[in-house]
């Protein structure tokens, strides 16, 4: 163990301790751990090395070449629950009688975290996610026993999912494109170009999510997306350009910002 700490120190990594306990944990034995330990010491990150991370109080499997789920994500993982949390009592669950379960849909799931995660506090849902990477989807389907489609945004979702979805959690790629080469090297080097660059401002692939979205919610239904400071307002008005009530949701504890868009529903004459 002690030569793993060193050489995970050498490589620079702050906690190395840690990490050697957890790669220790992760081996079945000590040529396993050298391994693992020589994947981590050039830079690769630890869930992957690992297989595994530990998000918002579910183990999510990972495979290389996945995004790693990040804790500030766990801002869209509440918001998410809440708005399920209220679809199902909007949908009188807990009372007899069969009643459709309140749909949540994972875009861009990468790994299928959030989803996951979100079942996990609100197990009354039907949930499905979808991503345009083939080894994130079949990293999906790892962690999740329900559907996972691949495809471009909605273009992957089954259409019988139009006007149902209640909550639509959006975690898209974000970071502006001229920004990418300065990302550090974990996520620059093995995560997927597609799940991090979001165009010129950042924002490209939110724009594409909110110009549907009001097509896919269902009336009161939620679409979360998570962004920067810088682009906060920018995402406000692309939601509220597309017909959405739109709003900004900040968490310091977490240092995680969500756009919140919400499908009015219709009104009495």
């Amino acid at each position: 163990m002690a030569e793993a700490v060193a050489r995970l120190r050498a490589a620079g990594c702050v906690f190395a301790e840690d990490e050697a306990d957890v790669l220790a944990e992760a081996a079945p034995d000590e040529p396993a751990l050298a391994e693992l330990v020589r994947r981590r010491a050039l830079g690769e990150p630890l869930e992957q090395v690992v297989g595994y991370a530990d998000f918002c109080g579910v183990r999510v499997r990972l495979r290389p070449g996945v995004f790693v789920p990040r804790l500030r994500s766990a801002l869209l993982v509440r918001l998410g629950a809440e708005a399920a949390r209220t679809a199902v009592r909007r949908a009188g669950h807990g009372r007899r009688g069969d009643r459709p379960r309140p749909v949540v849909v994972d875009l861009c799931c990468g790994s299928g975290a959030l989803g996951l995660a979100v079942r996990r506090q609100v197990p009354p849902i039907e949930l499905h996610a979808a991503d345009v990477d083939p080894v994130a989807v079949a990293c999906a389907r790892d962690n999740l026993d329900t559907p996972v489609y691949q495809g471009d945004l909605y273009a992957a979702l089954p259409v019988t999912l139009r006007g149902r979805i209640d909550v639509l959690l959006a975690n898209v790629p974000y970071v502006p494109t001229r920004h990418i080469p300065f990302l550090p090297a974990e996520a620059r080097e093995y995560e997927p170009h597609s799940a991090l660059d979001g165009g010129e401002d950042g924002l490209d692939v939110l724009h594409a999510v909110a110009a549907s979205a009001p097509i896919w919610l269902a009336p009161g239904g939620i679409v979360l997306s998570e962004v920067t400071g810088a682009q906060a307002e920018m995402a406000t008005v692309a939601l509220r350009a597309a017909g959405l009530d739109a709003e900004l949701v900040y968490d310091a504890d977490l240092e995680a910002r969500a756009v919140r868009g919400t499908r009015r529903c219709a009104t009495m004459r």
